[in-house]
This record gives structure tokens, C-alpha cells and sequence, in this order.
């Protein structure tokens, strides 16, 4: 049985207009004019229990909103929303407890207290009993490694340390299920990697259910299966990043290092780009087999080094923007 199920969601927000300069700010006064946009538009998907999904989509897609009405704090315009059997915005106090949310760019700590006692009316809030804070505390504190951090005030923490707090107050009542919202946003790379692997043991030892949404695509080639497209309001695409590849690009990458300069062409081959004796080759296996033209490659030219890779995700997903637009 899924343990999220979204159907035919919209949200709808009306956007006050008015005219420029003085005149127009002096009707909007007496007079408003307002269009409406849909920030959703029939968005359905379906998450099974312990599922790490991407949620990816440019700016103003749709993501936050759909993260925030999975939350409960926004309500949809109309459209179903069930998680573990709750409406978000209707159950929301029974909701919360099976959920973790962390936005990247917004905190949930108390932003003048020790990280500690953020952590204590976090406890507090969700009613969890002590014993189990303490011990459930201790194991992701000692995980995220913010021992030091603990009697430190929030405001003095670097947005690394900060995001490392908010993963741990966001999992204090042990929830099911976590949300995502860009949740490296700004981070340095050691603090990028400690993070995703945090992600990645918690989903995979612990069995909670994540969605991320991320414009780093690094990050969803790293942890996510499944990846969920969004753009204008609308999806557009959910598969694995395998068919996602199939579906906009099916080439393949081939990095060749001769020993010495070497002049090569064949028409079911493009060369991409030359840097000294090292060619990048791109190839539909469909048509040239990669082990084909490997064999090639090796029967006609001083080979010295190659190395076999797909084209990068940032390229793929570009591409399919470009064919929706």
C-alpha cells in the first residue's frame, strides 16, 4: 500500500496587479486587479514506504508549494492528499507526528537559545517521552557529529552547522517520513557530503521515506531511483534516472587518451570536445555498441587510457526542459 497518494492537486493564488508610478499605485489603492496562477496544475504521484525520491524542477516550478502541502501548511485548491491514510491539512496535528520537514533556506530552531534547548521544546512540542529523546537524541547528535554545537546559540552557527541541527531536530520524534526542501542549499562541499550521506543511512538503515528537492543534481544522481519532474505546476516526468536518460538522451560518453595526436572520425560518432591527445566522444549505443567501438578504437589507434561515462544529469535535464517549453 503507498504511503503517499496525490491526485489531480491544484493550487491556485491570486497576484495582485497594479499599473506603474504614482498613478497606478493611487488606483491600486482604491481598485485592485488581480490574475490568478496556477502553481499546481493536476499533479498525481504515488510514494511506497521507504522510497528516496527526487523532486526536481527550475525555479518556480511548483516544488515548495508541493512540499508544503504534503506538510499540511498549505491547503490545496482542490485534489486529494493522503499520507499514511491523513489529509495533511485537515489532520494536521496527527500528521505532523509521522513527519519530518526541513526547509534549506528557513530554520525550525529557536534563533536566540542554545541548539540544546531548541532540541528540549522540539521534545516538548511532540510529546516525546524522555527516555526515548535522550536516546534517540544522543544517536543523531553523535551521527551528525554537533556535539560541540549543542550549548551554542543558533544565530552564531554557520549555515553547515545550522543545516546539521535542523536534520537533527527534524527526526527527534522518529517520523516516517522526511521532506526536503533544498536542504544543502549554500553548503560547502563537506558539508554537502556529510549531509547526503546522512540521507542515504537514514533511508537505507532506518527505512524512512524521503523526498528531496534540490537544484543539485549531483546530489540526485548520489541517493535517488526515482526521479519526479516538475515544471510549471505540471509533471512531466516520473521514472528512474536510467529511463530518464532513455527517454531525452540515450548517448553515452567516451573519454579516449592516445599517445599520440591522432585524427578520427566515423559517422555514428561525435566528438565533443579535444584537449591535447584526449578526445570526449559521444555515441548512441543503439547504433555503435560500446564495446564495438572500443574494439575500434584500440584496432586503429595508440590507445593509452579510455574511460566510459554518461552524459552529465545537469545536460539530460536541460534537454527536457527545453522539449516541454
Amino acid at each position: 500500500m503507498s504511503q503517499i497518494v496525490v491526485e489531480s492537486l491544484w493550487k491556485r493564488f491570486q497576484v495582485a496587479e497594479r499599473k506603474p508610478g504614482f498613478v497606478g499605485a493611487l488606483r491600486g489603492v482604491f481598485s485592485r486587479s488581480y490574475r490568478e496562477i496556477n502553481a499546481l496544475r493536476n499533479v498525481g504521484f504515488s510514494v511506497e514506504p521507504g522510497e528516496l525520491v527526487g523532486y526536481i524542477g527550475p525555479n518556480g516550478a511548483g516544488k515548495s508549494t508541493t512540499i508544503k502541502v504534503l506538510s499540511g501548511i498549505l491547503a490545496p485548491s482542490s485534489g486529494k492528499c493522503e499520507i499514511n491514510g491523513l489529509t495533511p491539512w485537515l489532520n494536521r496535528q496527527q500528521h505532523v507526528k509521522n513527519i519530518g520537514v526541513v526547509f534549506g533556506q528557513r530554520t525550525q530552531l529557536w534563533w536566540d537559545l542554545p541548539v540544546v534547548e531548541s532540541f528540549e521544546l522540539l521534545r516538548d512540542i511532540y510529546q516525546v517521552p524522555t527516555r526515548d529523546y535522550k536516546d534517540r537524541r544522543d544517536e543523531l547528535v553523535q551521527t551528525m557529529q554537533i556535539e560541540d554545537l549543542l550549548d551554542t546559540p543558533v544565530r552564531q552557527l554557520s549555515l553547515g552547522q545550522r543545516m546539521r541541527c535542523d536534520l537533527v531536530a527534524a527526526l527527534l520524534h522518529r517520523p516516517s517520513i522526511l521532506f526536503l526542501d533544498e536542504p544543502t542549499i549554500g553548503l560547502d562541499a563537506v558539508s554537502k557530503l556529510a549531509i547526503r550521506e546522512f540521507i542515504r543511512k537514514l533511508n537505507r538503515d532506518h527505512g524512512v521515506t524521503v523526498i528531496l528537492t534540490t537544484h543539485d543534481m549531483d546530489e540526485i544522481e548520489a541517493l535517488c531511483e526515482r526521479i519526479i519532474v516538475i515544471d510549471n505546476g505540471a509533471i512531466f516526468n516520473d521514472g528512474t534516472l536510467e529511463s530518464l536518460r532513455s527517454r531525452v538522451n540515450p548517448e553515452r560518453r567516451l573519454k579516449v587518451e592516445f599517445s599520440e595526436n591522432i585524427a578520427f572520425s566515423h559517422d555514428d560518432v561525435r566528438i565533443v570536445s579535444r584537449e591535447g591527445n584526449t578526445l570526449h566522444l559521444s555515441f548512441n549505443p543503439n547504433r555503435m555498441t560500446t564495446t564495438g567501438l572500443i574494439q575500434l578504437l584500440s584496432e586503429s589507434y595508440p590507445v593509452k587510457d579510455l574511460f566510459v561515462e554518461n552524459p552529465p544529469i545537469e545536460e539530460i535535464i536541460a534537454q527536457l526542459y527545453e522539449t516541454n517549453s
